[in-house]
């Protein structure tokens, strides 16, 4: 994601917010190794999140991007920050038994006299039990807060700037669909038509380049599908089983992803049923998701649409979507389910995933909108009913 997205205004009105955050917790200086974090704060962008790296930001002055010495020409080209503020530490610390990149971390905050009042993302994919107790032992455990998705919050709303960007990402994810679409037969592989709608979604559409995006394409089919999250084999598609397919464009970091079914032969009346309640689902949450509607009020409708059609829906039914790297493209705060009272505003995103999975199905109809005064608008201009096709 190049720095050169953003204006150097907004990317100062993030800082300013980050740092509003930060006083509020008593937080002089932050530490952020979510790579999405560390993109929407300064811009940088490689697939080096698998060692230990981050953007430092301290009550005041430059943030400093903070990592490997191979990828520090990676933060020199896709960050705005100047050469000074960009650290690396040894690369004889990679893997290695005896040294942890997080030692250098240590020397580099006592150098900047940042040794007081830190804060970390505990809870995050990206920072690891090793990395906290080198910090504890330093500095000590009462110096050190857990500052879990502080950054996050402050990206919910999102600017014109990512709005257009995440509108792209769409455009790129009804290509995909469209892919999936024309693709979809009997006895096809299913591994190759997965492979044919991923490169759709990288080679894109002219003058729109795809990137690769924060989870791999969900697709499975028949009993397959009452598991969620299972993603492709190479078995033949099959007549009279649903198979959904989850996936997203991806522009630029930021993501649109949208869930359709597919169903080989005549669907039975109870996929029917399921299809129906969640057409109404969708509906019904867009016309609720308005500023001020508060999360579990926009998942109510999912829930009630549900259960006048016989169903009941047990996990959560959206969250906020936008920049991400790999495992996962929500941004973990809120949730679209019941106690949480969150209020919406204008121009969050979220992903609606009012998916239906039994014990011998699985149905998902989902997607990616926009708070505005009017409800909720779908980022994606695809097809929602179930796509049936003759054997």
């Amino acid at each position: 994601m190049p720095a050169t997205d953003f204006s150097p205004a907004e990317y100062a009105d993030r800082l300013a917010r980050t740092r509003a955050a930060m006083a509020t917790r008593g937080i002089d200086t932050l530490i952020v190794a979510d790579p999405s974090n560390m993109a929407w704060l300064t811009g940088y962008d490689g697939w080096s999140f698998y060692v230990p790296q981050a953007v430092i930001l301290h009550a005041s002055g430059s943030p400093l991007w903070w990592g490997r010495t191979q990828d520090k020409p990676g933060a020199a080209q896709t960050t705005y920050l100047p050469p000074e503020a960009l650290f690396d530490w040894p690369e004889d610390h990679v893997q290695h038994p005896d040294h942890h990149p997080y030692d250098a971390l240590v020397t580099l905050l006592r150098e900047q006299g940042w040794t007081t009042h830190l804060g970390v993302e505990m809870d995050n994919y990206y920072y690891s039990a090793a990395a906290h107790r080198i910090l504890e032992t330093a500095f000590g455990r009462d110096t050190i807060a857990d500052a879990t998705g502080l950054v996050n919050w402050q990206r919910a709303i999102k600017s014109p700037a990512e709005l257009a960007l995440m509108t792209k990402a769409g455009q790129l994810s009804a290509h995909m669909h469209a892919t999936l679409r024309a693709g979809f037969r009997e006895g096809r592989a299913k591994h190759e038509l997965v492979a044919e709608v991923q490169a759709a979604g990288v080679a894109g559409l002219p003058g729109l380049a795809g990137d690769y995006p924060a989870i791999a394409p969900i697709a499975p089919s028949g009993r397959e599908a009452s598991a969620s999250h299972i993603t492709w084999n190479d078995r033949p598609l099959t007549r009279d089983e649903a198979t959904y397919f989850e996936i997203s464009g991806c522009y630029h970091r930021y993501h649109c992803p949208v869930s359709r079914t597919l169903f080989l032969g005549t669907p039975p009346d109870d996929i029917r049923r399921a299809e129906t309640a969640v057409l109404r689902a969708i509906e019904d949450a867009f016309a609720a998701a308005r500023p001020g509607t508060t999360c579990e009020e926009v998942a109510a409708c999912v829930y009630d649409s549900f259960a006048r059609a016989g169903y009941v829906k047990g996990n959560r039914t959206g969250y906020p979507i936008g920049l991400s790297y790999p495992p996962d493209w929500g941004e973990r705060t809120m949730s679209l389910r019941p106690g949480d009272i969150t209020p919406l505003e204008e121009n969050m995103t979220f992903h609606l995933m009012p998916g239906l999975w039994t014990p011998d199905w699985g149905l998902a109809i989902t997607e990616s909108f926009v708070i505005t005064p009017e409800g909720g608008k779908p980022l994606a201009d695809i097809p929602r009913d179930l796509v049936v096709v003759a054997p």
